[in-house]
């Protein structure tokens, strides 16, 4: 039963916080504190403190430490799940509507408008990327890390991954 209860703990906030994981902070807490008292509130914005302080989705962060700490490993993979579960069945839902509609001349021409709106979203994104780390650690710093990323990526076709790990390393090494 406990399991049931982690699944809901979490699947009913991420239904209805909308725009995310700060959105659906309160509703955990209404869940985890209020509903099955599992934590108290200073239990619960220690939590929220360790999962702000860690890179990536808050809500899922701490899905799985409230999971992990009511139900074990399965509690934490059940928290987990049940976080990112409504977006993953609209995601699901909505791909199977645009692939109906896929040849429709109106979603052709949505796609025509949405491309270059996605275009300069993602430059303005590199935009305010390169003036924090160049605010950060300087411009040098910014062209050396992105001038090799650029030639690692392009030329010798190294994944993306990897070239972000070794920018990752190289920042805790040598700008520490």
């Amino acid at each position: 039963m406990i399991y049931f209860h982690i699944f809901l703990a979490f699947f009913i906030p991420g239904i209805l916080g909308y725009g995310g994981g700060p959105a659906s902070i309160p509703l955990i807490e209404n869940e985890v504190v209020d509903r099955y008292e599992w934590m108290t509130v200073n239990e619960f914005s220690e939590v929220l403190a360790m999962g702000n302080a860690l890179p990536g989705p808050i809500a899922t962060k701490m899905a799985g430490y409230i999971g992990y700490a009511e139900g074990g490993i399965l509690g934490a993979i059940v928290g987990v799940f049940a976080t990112v579960a409504p977006s993953l069945i609209l995601m699901i839902s909505l791909l199977g509507l645009l692939m109906k509609f896929k040849d429709s001349p109106r979603v052709k021409r949505l796609t025509i408008v949405v491309r270059p709106v996605i275009a300069v979203l993602l430059g303005v994104m590199t935009c305010d990327f390169f003036f924090s780390s160049y605010e950060g650690v300087g411009l040098m710093q910014t062209i050396l890390i992105g001038g090799i990323s650029f030639v690692l990526m392009e030329k010798f076709k190294v994944h993306p991954a990897y070239v972000i790990a070794g920018s990752l390393v190289y920042g805790a090494l040598v700008l520490s």
